[in-house]
C-alpha cells in the first residue's frame, strides 16, 4: 500500500450500521487508501464474518472496549462510550500525523448521553478535542455544497442563534475551504435568508436587515477575491446553486440546507467539518437503528466520505 494515504476510520456506534458499512467497504476503499480501522477488533471481526466481508486490506487498531454485549438497533451506554473512545484515538493519531485524515462512522446521541458524553454530536466533540473555536458543518453531494450557520437546535431557537459574528464566521470558513481546500481561485458563495423571500424588506422578519446583510457586507470587504451573494430567498437558492451560480451555499439552519441536499444525494452525501486542524469527513447518515444488523445498509455515502478524505489529503 506504499504511497496511499493512511485514513483513520472510527467504528461508530456498535449497535448501528457503521460496522456493517465499514466491513462491506474495505475491499473498495483499500484500492485508493490505507484504511486504519479504530474499533473493537473482536466485534468488527464478528461483523465481517456475519456479512461475509474481507477486511484483510485494512490495519486494525483494537481498543478492545466493548466489554458487554451490544444489541443491534438498541441504545447502549457501552456502545456510546466505545464510540467516543474511537473518536478520541482517531483525533490523537491525526494530530500527530500518524494518519492523513479521519472518517467517522455514525454515533447515536442518546447512547452518548447515557455514557456521560456531553456533546450533541461529532462536530462539537471534534472541535473540543482539537481546540477549535470556529468550525462549521458542510454537507456535499449532488453537485451541492451546503454550510450551516446553526446545526442541531430547535427551530424556535434558531433566530436568536443567528448572529452577525456567526454568519460571518461560516462565510469565512466556506471561503477558506473553497479557495485553499479545493483550489477554487474565485469562490462564489450564496447566503440564504432566514425568512420567506429573504424577509422582503422586513415584512416577514428583520433578521436579514439586522444580522445577515451586515454580515454579508463585512464578508465582501474581507474576502474581496470572491463573490458573496445574498441574502438569497431560500426558495430559489438551491435552484441557482444547481445551475452553477454558486460553489457553495450558507444556510441558516439544519433543515433549510439538508432537505434540499438530501433530495439530490440521499445515499451519497458526505459531511465535512470545516475549521479543524485535521481533515474529517463522514457519511451523511445516522446509525439507522431500524435496519442495523440486517445486512441492508447502503455503503455509498461511506465510500464517498473516504474518497473525499483521501482527495483532501493530497
Amino acid at each position: 500500500m506504499t504511497g496511499k494515504k493512511r485514513i483513520a476510520i472510527t467504528m461508530g456506534d456498535a449497535a448501528g450500521i457503521g460496522p456493517e458499512v465499514i466491513v462491506k467497504s474495505v475491499k473498495i476503499i483499500s484500492q485508493f487508501c490505507e484504511p486504519v480501522l479504530i474499533c473493537d477488533g473482536a466485534f468488527l471481526e464478528s461483523q465481517a464474518k456475519k456479512f461475509r466481508a474481507d477486511i484483510s486490506g485494512a490495519a486494525i487498531v483494537d481498543l478492545n472496549n466493548i466489554k458487554k454485549p451490544v444489541r443491534s438497533g438498541k441504545v447502549s451506554a457501552v456502545a456510546g462510550r466505545a464510540a467516543y473512545e474511537y473518536i478520541v484515538e482517531a483525533v490523537s493519531q491525526a494530530l500527530v500525523e500518524d494518519v492523513s485524515a479521519v472518517v467517522t462512522a455514525p454515533i447515536n446521541k442518546e447512547s452518548f448521553s447515557r455514557a456521560g458524553v456531553n456533546f450533541p454530536g461529532h462536530t462539537e466533540l471534534l472541535a473540543a478535542l482539537t481546540g477549535t473555536r470556529e468550525f462549521a458543518m458542510m454537507l456535499c453531494g449532488g453537485g451541492l455544497r451546503v454550510v450551516l450557520v446553526t446545526t442541531h437546535a430547535a427551530l424556535k431557537e434558531v433566530p436568536a442563534l443567528i448572529t452577525q459574528k456567526q454568519v460571518l464566521s461560516k462565510i469565512g470558513l466556506t471561503f477558506d475551504y473553497l479557495k485553499n481546500g479545493i483550489k477554487i481561485s474565485r469562490p462564489r458563495i450564496g447566503v440564504a435568508g432566514l425568512n420567506p423571500h429573504a424577509g422582503d424588506g422586513g415584512i416577514f422578519g428583520t433578521e436579514e436587515r439586522k444580522v445577515i446583510i451586515p454580515a454579508i457586507k463585512a464578508a465582501r470587504a474581507k474576502y474581496r477575491r470572491g463573490v458573496i451573494a445574498g441574502p438569497v430567498a431560500p426558495d430559489s437558492l438551491f435552484y441557482k446553486a444547481k445551475r452553477g451560480e454558486y460553489d457553495a451555499v450558507v444556510c441558516m439552519y439544519h433543515d433549510q440546507g439538508l432537505v434540499a441536499l438530501k433530495m439530490e444525494a440521499f445515499e451519497e452525501g458526505v459531511n465535512v467539518t470545516l475549521g479543524l486542524p485535521i481533515i474529517r469527513t463522514s457519511p451523511d447518515h445516522g446509525t439507522a437503528f431500524d435496519i442495523a444488523g440486517k445486512g441492508r445498509a447502503d455503503t455509498s455515502s461511506f465510500v464517498e466520505a473516504v474518497k473525499m478524505a483521501a482527495k483532501l489529503s493530497l
